[in-house]
């Protein structure tokens, strides 16, 4: 087994843009005209190139890329006992573009069912470690199951089933808990938390939301934190667990907007995880201010790289940054990479493979001119 732990000097969040033959073999499956067994197999393959390319890129972690996914989070829950989806009419309000995602809402009691899919994802991508990488699995954070759960109207079915939080938030826990237990029999040691929900208490909107309500933020954001908190209990000393702060990423558009300073001194001081993906690609993620709060010993990767756009960064500029960094959290425990995924979901951001690993490489580039 591999002993390398993330988060590395260069690193990335874990999405790649899908080859056009994987999303074609997806269409068909859709349309009746593939089996699951064909799709497995094309999805195999696009999943084997990919890990040959990130370690060609000198990377050492290595994804699938979430290849077997439609987008990066719903396909994790719908997983769950008590979770359905449907497809959506209007989709999510993004800057510039609706996301067409699907409804996902409470059925039943959320609970945990074996072999969750997510578990298989993850042993194909082992078997590629080696001495020099190791597989790490994304999955969507505890409070981004809580959030989906009352978008739009699905806060309707969440309280036919569950009238208060108590009840929902232990369920939750417990049933993240149960595969993160899995995933680790699997042998991952490395699991990255992705978290929008921190990205949406940035934002003036969220934030004029909760008090036009006469909730507080604060409360509202120690519930998610205690959440996330709770399906780490007991976990192994040796699982690695970072998380990834995100303000939205479909096709190259974004849903929130703001610094991290209404919640760096809960998020960043109280966190049960080893470091921190952040985004820091343009001025809708504020300043470095906040990194004040990041409790001793924590890891912070830079996302200082956009894969929003295929417009390269200047290396200076952002090495230049990266000393600003430094001057609030230690350079050793500073690491680089891309502010996000590339393909959060399966239509991917705009701009071509080539363009991503263009990015990847100065990632790595500048990194290695750093440390």
């Amino acid at each position: 087994m591999s002993q390398l732990y993330t988060p590395f000097r260069y690193d990335f969040v874990g999405s790649f843009l899908r080859p056009e033959y994987l999303k074609k073999a997806r269409a068909d499956y859709e349309a009746g005209a593939m089996s699951a067994e064909e799709l497995k197999k094309t999805e195999d393959k696009a999943i084997t190139e990919l890990v040959a390319k990130q370690k060609e890129a000198g990377y050492h972690v290595i994804t699938d890329g979430e290849f077997r996914r439609a987008t990066w989070h719903l396909d994790f829950m719908w997983a769950f006992d008590g979770v359905g989806h449907s497809k959506t009419e209007t989709g999510l309000p993004f800057h510039g573009e609706a996301a067409m995602i699907d409804d996902t809402y409470v059925t039943g009691k959320i609970s945990y069912k074996k072999n969750h899919s997510f578990v298989e994802h993850f042993k194909f991508v082992k078997q590629f470690e080696d001495d020099n990488t190791v597989a790490r699995q994304t999955i969507p954070a505890p409070a981004q199951l809580y959030a989906e759960l009352f978008r739009e109207d699905n806060g309707k079915a969440t309280r036919a089933v569950y009238p208060d939080d108590d009840a929902l938030l232990s369920d939750i826990a417990a049933a993240y808990r149960q595969v993160i237990a899995d995933l680790y029999a699997a042998g991952c040691r490395n699991v990255q938390l992705d978290d929008c929900t921190w990205g949406m208490f940035c934002d003036a909107g969220y934030q004029q939301f909760l008090a036009s309500t006469g909730a507080k933020l604060e409360d509202e954001a120690e519930k998610y934190l205690q959440l996330n908190n709770a399906a780490l209990e007991g976990k192994p000393a040796d699982l690695v667990v970072t998380t990834h702060v995100c303000r939205g990423n479909y096709h190259s558009t974004w849903a929130s907007s703001g610094g991290y300073a209404p919640i760096a001194p809960i998020l960043f001081a109280k966190a049960h995880v080893d470091g921190f993906y952040l985004e820091f690609d343009d001025a809708r993620s504020g300043d470095f201010a906040p990194l004040q709060f990041v409790a001793p010993g924590k890891k912070v990767v830079l996302g200082l790289v956009t894969t929003k756009s295929p417009v390269l960064e200047d290396p200076e500029a952002v090495k230049a940054r990266i000393a600003q960094a430094a001057e609030l959290v230690p350079l050793e425990n500073l690491c680089l990479s891309p502010q996000c995924g590339f393909a959060s979901c399966e239509i991917g951001n705009k701009l071509t493979d080539d363009e991503q690993w263009a990015k990847l490489d100065l990632v790595r580039t500048v990194a290695r001119q750093v440390w």
